[in-house]
């Protein structure tokens, strides 16, 4: 058996020397302190030393500052899912697949999965917590024959989901701001807004540069304004359920309708897969669910507070969703009518049905927009963090300049303005296709979805071996989540590349597959280009030290008192 001091030495040596040949040298630490992992040397900002002392046994430096609490960190973590934004703009896709049933048995079923990914994810990242994400623990939990590739497709699949779902909520705050400005009309039936794609697309650069730069110059101010939209999400829930049911201008539904109505006519797809496709209303409103994982290198103790963070998250999203939902369907007008709408967007329509007056519903509607920003702002932060990330082991075309941070903001800039620039440009898809926010939700989900399922699948296929020692761990319960959230990503990958209708026209097909052929084409090239001879995952090179690395990550979570 090794010596496991001598093993340590080792990979200090060649974490040394990594470093030094990729400009990725430790901060300083100061005088006074010592690199240590037991608990009772931690100090006075034992937490945060901590943290600091495990992401440097990772091979990495702390460069961004610990400032979230675990409180913090759930907040961002609801603000990501933003329920019940995220469910309001995509409402569309189970009303087309089935309606009612689908809505809210859809949101059930979806949600438990997403717990059971959740719970799967925690425990990786009870063992492995870094900005890295899935894509620096399918790393660690491979096998070095196939290590290499599998973590490149994880980390690009991540980065890729990033964007486009960030890219996706906020083309989905615009749609909806049109929408809501509709509740106003001209006539009967005529918005006062005519919502030409110029107008949408300007609307959604707005968004796109006020998100960047709240989230660049308002760093250490986000903690709080997550803090806030938590308290400003449950008053604008509140309101609205207690309006539209005391309301109910055109009268309520019976319970029969709302929880066993299921009509997929106005979809054409048979009656199961229909109920399949409108899936990707609750799916893209967890897709979010790992996004939380990047922001590990800010937060005091990313080994308990981020795995915590995501399961109570999924919980909490559940109940918001259905006390969001089912009132909503008890309103309901016409599900035909509400399917044949050309802005895609039924829920101003159903409240205002509901409310009976236009200053009344986009008085309503006001807690959703500003709670879409707030989304689009946490997303924006947390795929800087994964872009950064990933550029910082060089898997990223011109990671030279992707992988530094803004000292003075404390933010990786660079990262955040090439995504911000990426997101500008795949937003001239509208112009060739109202239904290209179907496209950028689809592939978001299906990027995030195929990055989760990369390190759940590694650890299954090894024996789960690793997250035993993990503060997460969860046991015989854990095979369960792994196989679930597993099969769940077989059904989702092509689940969300399928049109919500048939017969397919060009104006409503689904992009979703192109978007990610795209990227991929771009993944693939850039691995034969750079990848295959050069890239080596995180800094780390002979399989003895990377053997070491992860006893001394073990080792550290055993020694450490959360």
């Amino acid at each position: 058996m090794a010596d496991p001091l001598r093993s340590n030495d080792v990979y200090l040596a060649q974490s040394d020397a990594f470093a030094a040949d990729n400009d990725l040298h430790r901060p300083n630490l100061g005088k006074d302190r010592k690199f240590s992992l037991g608990a009772k040397q931690l100090g006075e900002n034992g937490g945060h030393n901590s943290a600091d002392d495990l992401l440097e046994v990772m091979g990495y430096k702390a460069e961004l500052l610990r400032s979230r609490s675990t409180l913090q960190v759930a907040f961002m973590s609801f603000v990501l899912a933003a329920i019940p934004y995220g469910l309001a703009t995509t409402l569309y896709y189970p009303l087309v697949g089935g309606g009612p049933a689908d809505i809210i048995w859809g949101w059930v079923a979806v949600s438990l999965i997403i717990l059971c990914v959740a719970a799967s994810l925690g425990e990786i990242t009870s063992v492995y917590p870094t900005s890295g994400g899935v894509y620096y623990q399918t790393f660690m939990l491979a096998a070095p024959s196939y290590r290499l590739i599998m973590s490149w497709i994880c980390g690009w699949a991540f980065v890729v989901g990033n964007i486009t779902i960030t890219l996706a909520v906020n083309f989905g705050t615009t749609l909806f701001l049109a929408a809501c400005i509709n509740v106003f009309e001209s006539e009967p039936g005529v918005g006062i807004f005519a919502a030409e794609p110029w107008q949408i697309y300007l609307i959604f650069f707005a968004i796109t540069l006020l998100c960047n730069a709240v989230a660049a110059l308002g760093n250490k101010w986000l903690p709080y304004l997550d803090t806030f939209a938590i308290f400003w999400t449950f008053a604008g829930l509140i309101c609205i359920v207690v309006c539209v049911l005391a309301i109910a201008k055109n009268g309520r539904h019976d319970a029969a309708y709302v929880f066993g109505e299921f009509d997929p006519s106005n979809s054409g797809w048979p009656a199961g897969w229909s109920f399949c496709v409108g899936l990707l209303h609750a799916a893209y409103a967890t897709s979010s669910t790992g996004m939380i994982i990047s922001m590990c290198e800010e937060v005091q103790q990313p080994a308990t507070q981020v795995p915590k963070a995501m399961v109570a998250t999924i919980i909490l999203n559940t109940i918001a969703g259905l006390i969001f939902l089912i009132p909503l369907v008890f309103v309901m007008p016409d599900q035909t009518e509400l399917a044949a709408l050309v802005s895609a967007q039924p829920t101003p329509v159903i409240i205002k049905s509901a409310i009976g007056s236009s200053g009344g519903t986009i008085a309503l509607l006001l807690p959703l927009l500003v709670l879409a920003l707030f989304c689009g702002i946490g997303c924006t932060t947390a795929s800087s963090r994964c872009t950064w990330a990933f550029a910082r082991d060089g898997a990223i075309p011109g990671s030279k300049w992707w992988k530094q941070v803004n000292v003075k903001l404390d933010v990786p800039l660079n990262a955040m303005m090439m995504i911000m620039v990426v997101e500008l440009v795949l937003g001239l898809i509208y112009f060739g296709s109202s239904a290209a926010f179907n496209a950028f939700s689809g592939v978001g989900v299906i990027c995030l979805t195929l990055s989760y399922a990369c390190p759940i699948l590694v650890n299954l296929i090894t024996g789960r071996k690793q997250v035993t020692a993990g503060n997460f761990y969860l046991g015989k319960l854990g095979w369960f989540c792994n196989i679930v959230a597993i099969c769940w990503s077989a059904l989702a990958l092509p689940l969300f590349c399928m049109p919500t209708a048939i017969p397919v026209v060009p104006d409503y097909m689904n992009y979703a597959s192109v978007v990610f052929f795209a990227f991929f084409v771009v993944a693939t090239a850039w691995y034969f280009i750079w990848g295959k001879t050069n890239y080596r995952g995180p800094p780390t090179h002979e399989d003895a030290v990377l053997e070491a690395r992860r006893a001394s990550v073990i080792s550290h979570q055993d020694k450490v008192q959360y």
